[in-house]
This record gives C-alpha cells, structure tokens and sequence, in this order.
C-alpha cells in the first residue's frame, strides 16, 4: 500500500484529533505536552459562540492533578499564542480524561482490559453500529469486546480503524476499581483548567 494512503487512512481513524482542525491542533501542543512529560489524550475544536479547544491530558501512568492541568494549560497558552492563527477568542480547556474517559490509542484498550465500554463504528457492522459490553484485549488490529448477541455472550473483534467514536462506561465497578488521587472524582468533577484567549 502507497505511503501517502497509509497516512490519508490513518487521519481519517484518528481518535485523539478528529477533523482537520484537530489535527493541525494536535501538531501544535502535542510536542510541549509530551516534553513537559504527559500524552495527549483527545483534543477538539468545539465551534460555537464561543469557541473551546479542549484538551485532554494525562501522565503515562494514566493520572494528572489540577496543578499539572493548569501548568500544561500556560505552557500551551504561549504556544498557541505564537503559532496557532485563531482570529476569534476561545476558550482553552485542559483536563484530564475522566472516570468514563474516552478510548482513543490502541494502549486504552488494553490498559481498560475488563471495563465495560461503548464503541461505535463509522460503518455498520451486522446491521449496527453501536456496541456496548467488556474489554476483553487487543488482537493485532482488533478491538476485542464481550457482547450480548441473541441472549448468549460472545466476544467480537472490531477493527481500530473502524471505530468512529470508544469511551467507557460509567459503573460502580470502575469506580470502586479505580486508585490513586482521582478515585473520588464524578465525571462533571474531572480535572480541569479553562483559560479564555
């Protein structure tokens, strides 16, 4: 297969940085947040009145604090100052990924191995394209999920590359799972900095 359409395809199932837009975004802060030690996690322009550019951070462990938030969020400040050309003012928006936190990299999939999660692919697959049940791994390039079909349980893979949106879901056993410093956090308390621009 041709490079360039290697790359087109990949741009197209970019989970972290969806449109256009988002992609040119992500080139912009993802250095300064992979220098200051963390992954970008999804990024989105979000058009409105008052346009946000939300960004979701974390530490490769899969932490952050409202400290580091507001860190990233002046380092990208300045950035985005220099290099980013939005005519209008925004609001910038860092935070973490949240309890019921997007899937957006194959290693999500894997590390939230047991979490029950919704995946939701571009194109139909066997009539749907929603999908809601466990994590069970990753297998080359497949998402591997334990669905409910007909009564019975069974395990499907979905390609990565067919995924249009993946988060997990919201569940008592996520929550009494979860350790570290962000365990008591509901979803509406997720870690966030916003700073208008």
């Amino acid at each position: 297969m041709p490079r360039s359409f290697l790359l087109w395809e990949k741009a197209l199932h970019d989970l972290i940085a969806k449109s256009s837009s988002d992609r040119r975004f992500r080139s912009i802060v993802e250095p300064t947040i992979h220098g200051m030690g963390f992954e970008l996690v999804r990024i989105r322009l979000i058009a409105s009145s008052a346009p946000v550019l939300q960004v979701m951070v974390q530490r490769p462990d899969g932490t952050i604090n409202v400290d580091e938030c507001a860190q990233i969020s002046t380092a990208l400040s300045a950035v985005l100052d220099v290099e980013a050309s939005i005519s209008e003012a925004y609001t910038l928006e860092v935070s973490s990924p949240g309890i019921d936190r997007p899937l957006t990299r194959i290693k999500d999939f894997v590390q939230w191995l047991g979490y029950s999660a919704k995946l939701e692919t571009e194109q139909l697959i066997d009539g749907r394209r929603r999908f809601k049940g466990v994590l069970m791994g990753v297998q080359d390039d497949e998402i591997l999920i334990e669905i409910e079909n007909q009564g019975e349980m069974v395990t499907i893979g979905v390609k990565f590359t067919w995924l249009r949106e993946a988060k997990l879901i919201l569940t008592d056993e996520l929550i009494n799972n979860l350790s570290g410093e962000n365990a008591h956090l509901t979803p509406e308390q997720n870690n966030a900095v916003k700073q208008t621009l």
